[in-house]
């Protein structure tokens, strides 16, 4: 048995010292272990964020936890923020002694944060005052007050310090930290802190202030500074530590470098054993709800469900009845009525004051309770979801309700919680940025001056997915371990990112997380302030719902934002107030537009993938969709799962169940074990478990512990047994369920997600205008969406105008059937500007001439700059004049506004009660500007071509060409191949090679997207003269993606009128491989479509997998092959149904 060592770590930086610690806690805990030291402290800088990480794995792992923080601490008061933020503040080690000190640290780190941060999160004597009970204290590094006034040679000061210490803790509370890294100010101070110990009677105690848990991390923890700091490792000013010394020594390690100062050593053992937090986990701290006098939160609950039930069921049977009466007594034995009514009253304010919220999201969507308080839209009976997903009596830890809403006005519901519970008792949630695999190489490829091509191609080596790691790669990928294996400077580059992949770079706010106290929340937890100051826990969500707080998920989604412009568009524009939550669930039109693929806009399912699957599926109403949120995942799609369901329901395969009692779970998903609700019911009906019990079998299958399945396949079988099931097929059933609860997915969130995209896919087919104008304002500001927004609205026949003084609104609007660009979206013309126009044509009506115009919308911000852009981009086209007239015109107009303002200002119109009228400008006779010119600066001030594009005169030519949003969005299918693309020229930018070889980047965009090329000197010398901004041109070259963006490798450039003559349609033959699954009508009337839309001289073979036919296509059916004609056949008939060969047949 190791031998125990009295040594104890007081001073450890783990990751969560995010600027400059490396420790990982499980590992830096396993080490302490291994060197026989028997308990362990945590004092990050400033922050107390791997607290409860520690605790629990030293906890795990036999060692003591030691709960701390090194606090920053101010010279003068936490409340003084005067200085240039240079002040230097001094080190405090601050160790809970006991759960009142463990409070009172969470106080003092809180408020340094709250009250004290200026650059840092500050600490002051007063605070330290306040909260000193419980709190053992150590003075620190060389960067502590004491040492620091020792070196400033000032003893009076240390003095003076060293009493305010032992005045505030006590004598017994306070010890003198001595540490020897070998650096000379260390050496200086520690024998007169020796000596001052002895003189005050305090004790010594001997730290090591270790960043890095080995020795041999020292080099990778300096690379994570230089990713900190943004430099590399040969810039001479990079900020290192002066040696290696910073690790987690060993006891005798230390005894041989601080071992000469008596009792140091020993100290850390006295300190270790008075320090006993003891945190408890689990019990449940809820806010209690404010009901009426003379009820209780349940009797509450139930009587707004009972007043609910015959408003939500025409007719309520004992079925609704029991439901509801099973749910709420699970509810009030668990103690949770407050929270169902905290979150009803949440969402009432929000549908109470016009914030859209979703359907539902998640589990919750299984609760008939949910569904009458209106805190969920979907009615668990209708699709058979099951409460106990959500809520299971048989395993008590808090229900989830996440809540979907508009992400515009998320902000507004979380003041509402503010107020309602106050302030200090409302927060958000923290959470880490980590470094990932591929992101780790590319930042230590940086920092060590790997060159660019090398660390990409290594970093393209690692797969693109969840949970993917490098360990995992080098365990799976023979070329990524050979390479390791052979070559010294990659095995070097990985070693060090394994040391720092995964670990947390920064902190942020969870997109959704809210918790809400029943006290302020560092009653409970630590906080600091987010950026827009508001509360945030320093502990993750996890952790924060184990302490037992309440913790809620308000997920912004801009789809519910969509949907309620595009009604509020609907009803301004139509006249028709439409109900989104009545729609008919069977509707021709919608179920045509999304087999057509047409599902841009369409909530998840505008990738190609998911528009592939959907054709694939051929919805015929809204409860076909749900289960595609459940089959468009890794697992289903590469087990063949969402193929052999889709063959099911086209009857290309017949529907088998394992067992004729499982026909009634299984009907709805043809015989397909979909839903994690039916890995329950078939527990449930089969093996005879309760509900509750079903779920916790679930949860066993998902996390596929051995011991546990194999209790849970003796109960099930038996039970089984026991209901006339044999025992070959109870056994064949269990390992079906284990099989699929890998795969299976939330039922009640595939139907809240479902409806969501049925909603957004029946808005697109019936209001079109309005629904893509909702899009685009949406993502406005995301130029490359919507430019896809906008084309793909055109190739509908959609008109989008451009903006218009007397029609326009701030954002993009419809009138009639044609969408207008907002004002808002003009180059030069601020929101005050856009404001005054809308206010005064309210007011006065439509502007009738350029000089109303000016006279009539207030002059703030509406100067000349701002007149000129609106005219140049087209908005004043309806005021009767040609854009040069009007740009001609504009100076005397503003002058003689100015006049009539200021002589209404000085009172001198009006005094014979006469209308003021603007003078009538007379226009100069001068043409209009030239179609070219117009889109130019319609370009240039709106960000998008309107009344025309560059690109229309080059439509036979783009067909050649791979549209860039393909590029952009699905770059990894692409990488490493050749493409051609298209576009106009946006930017050039001219560079130098290492070498002194001119070179170049060279942006170009089409309808969709924009792409940056590379042009190297080879190519760049030779196309220079053709390169300007705006030229139209073809570029073929080689696709670079990786996961933050893609670029394309120029080999050839040249103009897009030449793309025909030099770049020949490929030569060659298309085959088709036509499988049973595509056999049908309804594919070959598609696939005559697709012919038609990309006729051209490529021959076409059809191979019918069936009956082994091969069908040469007539002339007629020939195919101009491009990129696009590629994809469209690809989503039709499947990614391995199409090839181009040089003749006749071949093997797929």
């Amino acid at each position: 048995m190791k031998r125990l060592d009295p040594f104890v770590h007081l001073h450890s930086h783990t990751e969560y010292s995010l600027f400059d610690g490396i420790s990982r806690i499980g590992e830096l805990v396993s080490h302490v272990k291994e060197m026989g030291q028997t308990a362990l402290a945590i004092t990050d800088h400033g922050v107390m964020y791997g607290a409860v990480y520690l605790y629990k794995e030293c906890i795990k792992q036999g060692i003591k936890p030691i709960i701390g923080c090194e606090i920053y601490v101010t010279r003068g008061g936490r409340f003084d923020k005067s200085g240039n933020g240079k002040e230097k503040l001094a080190h405090l080690i601050l160790l809970a002694e006991n759960n009142e000190g463990y409070q009172n640290l969470i106080k003092i780190c809180s408020k340094a944060w709250t009250e004290g941060y200026y650059h840092r999160p500050r600490a002051d004597h007063e605070l330290l005052e306040k909260y000193h009970e419980g709190l053992i204290v150590t003075s620190a590094c060389v960067g502590g007050e004491v040492p620091q006034a020792i070196l400033n040679g000032d003893m009076d000061e240390a003095r003076k310090v060293i009493e305010f210490y032992i005045n505030t803790f006590g004598k017994d509370n306070y010890f003198l930290e001595i540490q020897n890294h070998g650096l000379p100010e260390e050496a200086a101070v520690r024998p007169v802190l020796a000596s001052l110990a002895k003189e005050y009677g305090l004790g010594l105690v001997a730290t090591n202030d270790f960043h890095y848990t080995k020795k041999e991390d020292a080099r990778s923890q300096e690379i994570k500074l230089c990713i900190s700091t943004g430099k590399t490792l040969d810039d001479p000013y990079h900020f290192h530590f002066a040696n290696d010394e910073f690790y987690c020594k060993s006891g005798d390690e230390m005894r041989a470098i601080l071992g000469n100062f008596p009792g140091a050593i020993e100290n850390t053992r006295v300190i270790a054993d008075r320090c006993n937090v003891e945190l408890t986990f689990g019990e449940h701290k809820l806010p209690s709800f404010d009901v009426p006098e003379g009820e209780t939160a349940a009797s509450y609950l139930r009587k707004l469900c009972e007043k609910a039930l015959p408003e939500r069921y025409a007719v309520v049977t004992d079925k609704e009845r029991s439901r509801m009466d099973y749910e709420l007594g699970v509810i009030d034995k668990m103690g949770f009525s407050d929270y169902f009514l905290i979150v009803m009253d949440f969402i009432h304010y929000a549908k109470s004051h016009g914030i859209p919220i979703g359907p539902g999201r998640g589990s919750a969507a299984g609760s008939i309770v949910s569904y009458l308080l209106h805190i969920t839209e979907v009615d668990p009976l209708r699709f058979d979801l099951l409460f106990e997903r959500f809520l299971n009596p048989a395993r008590v830890s808090m229900p989830d309700i996440d809540t979907d809403l508009c992400y515009r006005r998320r902000g507004e519901v979380i003041e509402y919680l503010a107020r309602k519970y106050g302030s200090d008792q409302v927060a958000q949630i923290i959470t880490f940025g980590t470094l990932a695999a591929r992101a780790v190489i590319r930042d230590v490829g940086r920092v060590t001056n790997m060159p660019l091509r090398e660390v990409d191609r290594i970093a393209k080596m690692v797969p693109v997915g969840p949970g993917v790691t490098l360990k995992k790669t080098m365990e799976g990928s023979r070329e990524f371990r050979d390479l390791y294996d052979s070559d010294t400077t990659v095995r070097r580059l990985i070693d060090h990112c394994l040391d720092l992949e995964g670990i947390s770079r920064n902190s942020g706010t969870h997109a959704a997380g809210v918790v809400i106290c029943s006290k302020p929340v560092e009653e409970y937890v630590p906080i600091q302030l987010t950026q827009d100051g508001f509360i945030q826990t320093q502990y993750e969500k996890d952790q924060v719902e184990q302490l037992g707080l309440l913790k809620m998920d308000l997920l912004g989604l801009r789809n519910l934002t969509v949907i309620h412009d595009a009604l509020e568009m609907i009803r301004e524009n139509r006249g028709i107030d439409l109900d989104i939550n009545k729609i008919p669930s069977e509707d021709e039109e919608t179920c045509k537009m999304l087999c057509d693929g047409d599902t841009i806009g369409v909530f998840q399912s505008e990738s190609s993938g998911f528009t592939s699957l959907l054709m694939q599926l051929h919805p015929e109403r809204f409860e076909d969709l749900i289960p595609m949120v459940a089959l468009y995942r890794p697992g289903p799609l590469g087990s063949g799962m969402a193929e052999d369901f889709i063959k099911r329901k086209h009857g290309k395969i017949p529907v088998e169940y394992p067992h004729p009692s499982l026909e009634p779970i299984l009907k709805e998903t043809y015989g397909v074990i979909l839903y994690q609700e039916q890995v329950m019911q078939i527990a449930s009906v089969m093996g005879g478990f309760s509900l509750g019990q079903a779920d916790m079998l679930r949860r066993a299958m998902g996390h596929k512990e051995p011991e546990i399945l194999q209790q849970n396949r003796e109960t099930f079988v038996d039970g089984a047994v026991a209901n006339g099931v044999d025992d070959r097929t109870a056994n064949y059933v269990f390992d079906l369920m284990v099989h699929f609860a890998g795969y299976g997915f939330n039922k009640s969130h595939s139907v809240c997600y479902g409806w969501i995209a049925w909603q957004t896919a029946y808005l697109k087919a019936h209001y079109r205008p309005e629904f893509m104008a909702a899009m685009m304002t949406c993502y406005n500001g995301d130029r490359d969406k919507v430019s896809r927004y906008i084309s793909d609205t055109r190739r509908a026949g959609v008109v989008i105008a451009a903006p218009d003084v007397n029609l326009s609104e701030a954002y993009f609007s419809v009138k009639g059937d044609k969408i207008l660009f907002g004002l808002d979206g003009i180059q030069n013309v601020g929101e005050g500007a856009v404001r005054s126009i809308i206010e005064a044509r309210k007011q006065g009506g439509p502007f009738k001439s350029l000089s109303d115009f000016v006279e009539r919308a207030d002059n703030r911000g509406l100067n000349s700059r701002a007149c000129e852009s609106l005219i140049r981009c087209g908005a004043l086209d309806s005021l009767g004049a040609n854009r040069s007239q009007l740009l001609a015109a504009l100076p005397e107009a503003l002058g003689d506004a100015q006049s009539i303002r200021n002589e209404r200002a000085s009172g001198q119109l009006n005094l014979f009660g006469g209308e003021e009228t603007p003078e009538t400008i007379v226009y100069p006779d001068l043409p209009d500007m030239d179609p070219k010119e117009k889109i130019e600066w319609e370009r240039k001030l709106l960000g998008f071509y309107v009344s025309g594009h560059p690109l229309d005169s080059y439509k036979e030519q783009l067909k050649a060409c791979t549209p860039l949003y393909h590029l952009t969005a699905e770059g990894n299918q692409y990488d490493g191949r050749m493409v051609t693309i298209g576009g106009t020229i946006s930017r050039i930018k001219g560079t130098m090679t290492k070498k002194g070889q001119p070179m170049g980047y060279v942006t170009i965009e089409d309808y969709d997207g924009e792409v940056e090329t590379v042009v190297f000197p080879s190519v760049w010398e030779t196309v220079r003269p053709i390169l300007a901004e705006d030229a139209a041109v073809a570029i073929r070259g080689r696709v670079q993606a990786n996961e933050r963006d893609v670029r394309v490798l120029a080999e050839e450039i040249i103009p897009l009128d030449k793309l025909r003559a030099s770049a020949p349609s490929p030569a060659g033959v298309l085959h088709l491989y036509i499988d049973a699954a595509h056999d049908s009508n309804e594919v070959s009337q598609r696939l005559a479509g697709l012919f038609q839309k990309h006729h051209g001289k490529t021959p076409v073979i059809m191979h019918m997998m069936r009956t082994g036919q091969e069908i040469h296509a007539a002339p007629k059916f020939y195919v101009n092959y491009s990129s696009e004609a590629e994809r469209d056949f690809r989503m039709l008939l499947g990614e391995r149904a199409v090839a181009l060969r040089n003749s006749g047949s071949g093997n797929i």
